[in-house]
């Protein structure tokens, strides 16, 4: 079963990544990019990609130009995920096939990725806007819309965040931080699976 689950593994690097991929995806996590601000970023990216091709969606976060985006495409990612709502990295992504989740916060931003083909939207940060500003945006978003509650989302507030209306979350410094041993980010990970499933139908 897919998750609306976004693993942020920032910092991570390539001799670590394969095998933190293997345990996130036996978690139940099968969404996962490496930030380009983290060490060697496309080597991680690429490997994630042949590891796991078939069984998860892999790519970058942090994404700021069109350029970045080809230099994912051409490891093998196929998400793209940006801190801002970057019109030009969007049409370039859906140029290259891949999926987009720009980073929002006023409905101006959140229109303007979507009319210009984003996927989901990624709310960030979170913590700023609040469960209660999603619920508003919400009101006016088509309701197809995807959008990911980044930054703040945690398993002790994943119930406010989906009753404001959320699709899911991305998870940072909650999951994995650079130093996490393999064990400390599988056990965080099943404690945000099992906290994401038991408030799912």
């Amino acid at each position: 079963m897919s998750r609306p689950l976004i693993a942020i593994l920032r910092g991570i690097t390539p001799p670590e990544v394969e095998a933190i991929g293997e345990q996130l995806i036996e978690a139940g996590i099968d969404r996962i990019e490496v930030p380009l601000n983290s060490p060697d970023p496309l080597t991680s990216i690429g490997l994630l990609a042949d590891l796991l091709k078939g069984r998860a969606v892999v790519g970058a976060g942090t994404v700021l130009t069109a350029q970045a985006v080809a230099d994912v495409a051409g490891v093998g990612g196929q998400l793209i995920v940006s801190p801002d709502c970057n019109p030009a990295v969007i049409d370039a992504t859906k140029e290259s096939g891949l999926q987009s989740f720009p980073g929002v916060m006023t409905p101006t931003e959140s229109f303007t990725a979507l009319r210009h083909g984003a996927d989901g939207l990624k709310f960030f940060p979170g913590n700023l806007i609040g469960p209660a500003g999603l619920k508003a945006l919400k009101a006016v978003l088509p309701p197809e819309t995807e959008t990911y509650a980044v930054g703040g989302a945690a398993p002790e507030n994943f119930g406010d965040w989906l009753a404001a209306g959320a699709t899911g979350f991305g998870i940072g410094s909650g999951l994995y931080q650079a130093g996490f041993s393999l064990e400390e980010v599988a056990t965080r990970a099943g404690s945000i699976v099992a906290a994401f499933d038991a408030l799912r139908p």
